[in-house]
């Protein structure tokens, strides 16, 4: 044990918890390392596909969800996160560094936490049931105090939204490799690297909002009511790797309070991979004033069928030695083979083992689709 840090088995407990963020296509791209006193967080380029789009933008704001999660987790635990972003100029792909101090938990720190091992991913129709008044100005306050800001699409600007969601759609159906990977991705039920194609209804006929399509869709047929999802876009005023970082770290507050008050929420990004599309988004939706960086739908869910936890690396894949290297594969060999061939490695310690730390570890998902 470090002298003023916590004990390995909390840190591996915080670090379960903080793998359950959402990430694209569930990839999970992020690795932790402790040296030192600091918890480090890198982009793990071993997990990277070309779904995530090669302006890294689902790449940084799945780590930043992850980032944040981590600072929620931790604080739960009784240990407040001073994070330094993008220490090293030498490598972009690490991320931050995160010193723990020792803290008073507080009861926001305590519904956040146990709102990671609630969330979900879901991909349903939301109810027509109005969510309350002041849940918007909580998730912008939490979302100001990450660095990003949220804007709630309404009248002109969700059906501009809507339009620009169905646009991507319909693109995505004519360019044939998004969508026979995101099939390969979600075929996976029982993986680490699964995509919530589980949690997901069948195609909705051009009812409601656009959503991602996936191989052989878990749940039954959709309600034949349209689709009441309020759409929230994070955005920021720069689109630089801290800004995208941040914006990850913005929608995982929203995300957790949203879960916390009961409403469901689902992660929306397809249309933001699209440059022409994203910068419809950014003058039709946001006036130009901020970069587009992830959609949030939110709403109330009459169904009560529960949603089944998308799967996650064990620990000793998203907790690495001090002395191994996290960034990239690490072989020739490994970068040459397919993403689903190379090995995940040895089994971590058990989410039962660490539950009596923490309660239980099983969480949901969201979409690109994100998990």
């Amino acid at each position: 044990m470090r002298y003023g840090m916590p004990d390995e088995r909390l840190i591996e407990a915080a670090l379960t918890h903080a793998a359950r963020a959402p990430s694209v296509g569930n990839i999970q791209p992020w690795r932790f390392r402790v040296i030192d006193r600091g918890v480090h967080l890198y982009l793990d380029r071993r997990r990277v596909s070309s779904a995530a789009g090669s302006d890294e933008r689902d790449l940084l704001v799945s780590c930043g969800a992850v980032l944040h999660h981590a600072r929620v987790a931790f604080a739960s635990l009784g240990w407040s996160a001073v994070v330094e972003r993008l220490p090293d100029q030498r490598n972009p792909d690490h991320l931050a560094v995160i010193d723990l101090v020792r803290a008073r938990t507080t009861p926001t720190d305590t519904a956040l936490g146990t709102a990671i091992t609630r969330r979900r991913t879901d991909q349903r129709p939301f109810s027509s049931q109005p969510v309350p008044p002041g849940f918007l100005g909580l998730v912008s306050e939490r979302a100001a105090a990450n660095g990003a800001m949220v804007h709630q699409a309404a009248h002109e600007s969700r059906r501009s939204l809507v339009e620009t969601m169905y646009e991507a759609e319909r693109r995505h159906g004519v360019d044939r490799h998004p969508r026979l990977e995101l099939a390969e991705w979600s075929g996976r039920y029982d993986g680490p690297g699964a995509v919530s194609s589980a949690n997901s209804p069948p195609g909705r006929a051009g009812r409601g909002v656009a959503g991602d399509i996936f191989s052989s869709p878990g749940l039954g047929e959709p309600a034949r009511a349209p689709d009441y999802a309020e759409l929230l876009v994070v955005g920021t005023t720069g689109d630089d790797r801290r800004s995208r970082l941040r914006a990850g770290e913005a929608a995982s507050a929203v995300l957790l309070t949203a879960t916390n008050i009961g409403l469901s929420s689902c992660l929306l990004t397809e249309p933001l991979a699209v440059p022409d599309l994203r910068q419809r988004i950014r003058t039709g939706v946001l006036a130009g004033a901020l970069f587009p960086q992830v959609i949030i739908r939110v709403g109330w869910q009459d169904d009560t069928t529960p949603l089944p936890a998308v799967p996650r690396h064990p620990i000793s894949e998203v907790l690495a030695p001090a002395d191994a290297p996290v960034c990239g594969a690490s072989s020739l060999e490994d970068r040459s083979r397919p993403l689903a061939d190379r090995p995940i490695g040895a089994t971590g310690p058990s989410a039962e083992g660490l539950s009596s730390l923490t309660g239980p570890t099983c969480c949901g998902g969201c979409s690109h689709s994100s998990a």
